[in-house]
């Protein structure tokens, strides 16, 4: 049986947007602290994961939003490593109301570092062994993500405060490049319900970045293509799926 851990949260009035929802980097930043929490109760923390000269990065998210959490509410965060291979780990996270409805699933990939090298490691199966996390060979593919090519971008510098202990922009980070330049307009009038993003290359302090995006509208389908880049080179790739907001479908 995969072990699962879970945490209540109150969303705070400082981890909400205007709309009064719950932000993307405010979201990750409280799944990834339990997924911590559990790494730290199955003796799995940083200090272990330092010992073999490794660290976590992540590599992808796919999120799936049925509603966003809103300020003041009380949320459950669950989470599961559900599966590994030889390069990536696969770790689910689910965000509960009060009465046990699905608000938001998130499926990550992660994926070990070598601190010397900065390339990706094979995943030792002592590290990921308390987790009881079933063992499988194939990669898992997620939606693909196409480049923007008609879209605007507007540029931004990474800041010290960007960056984590991992001497690189926090991946939670991405999202306000990705979503800032969409405007105050687009923001709250439409509610994301779709996001695949992938991480590429590290992005470090002082760097200038461009945040690039296209949207592609028709009748029944709207949805924004993201990257971020640093001259020619992509550091990261993002689709969104949105919808437009309603009096009555608001906060869905």
């Amino acid at each position: 049986m995969v072990a699962k851990y879970q945490k209540e949260h109150e969303v705070a009035y400082y981890e909400c947007d205007i709309n009064q929802t719950m932000t993307f980097p405010a979201m990750l930043g409280v799944a990834i602290k339990v997924s911590e929490e559990q790494s730290a109760v199955l003796e799995r923390g940083p200090e272990y994961i330092r010992s073999f000269g490794l660290t976590w990065i992540i590599t992808t998210y796919h999120i799936t939003v049925n509603r966003l959490p809103m300020v003041g509410e009380q949320i459950m965060v669950s989470t599961q490593a559900k599966e590994y291979n030889k390069y990536f780990c696969y770790r689910y996270f689910w965000l509960h109301d009060a009465q046990g409805n699905e608000l938001v699933k998130i499926e990550s990939v992660f994926a070990l570092m070598d601190l010397e090298t900065r390339k990706v490691s094979s995943v030792p199966d002592e590290i990921v062994a308390p987790f009881e996390s079933e063992k499988i060979k194939r990669i898992k593919r997620y939606p693909k993500i196409n480049s923007p090519e008609k879209g605007h971008f507007l540029p931004y510098r990474v800041r010290f405060y960007d960056i984590d202990s991992n001497q690189h922009v926090n991946n939670a980070m991405y999202f306000n490049w990705l979503l800032d330049v969409l405007g105050y307009e687009f923001l709250t009038t439409h509610q994301v319900k779709e996001i695949t993003i992938r991480f590429d290359r590290e992005v470090e302090y002082g760097n200038l970045v461009e945040s690039h995006f296209e949207t592609i509208r028709d009748e029944n389908h709207l949805e924004t293509l993201h990257e971020i880049r640093i001259g020619e080179t992509t550091y990261c790739e993002a689709a969104m799926k949105w919808h437009e907001r309603t009096k009555n479908n608001e906060n869905n």
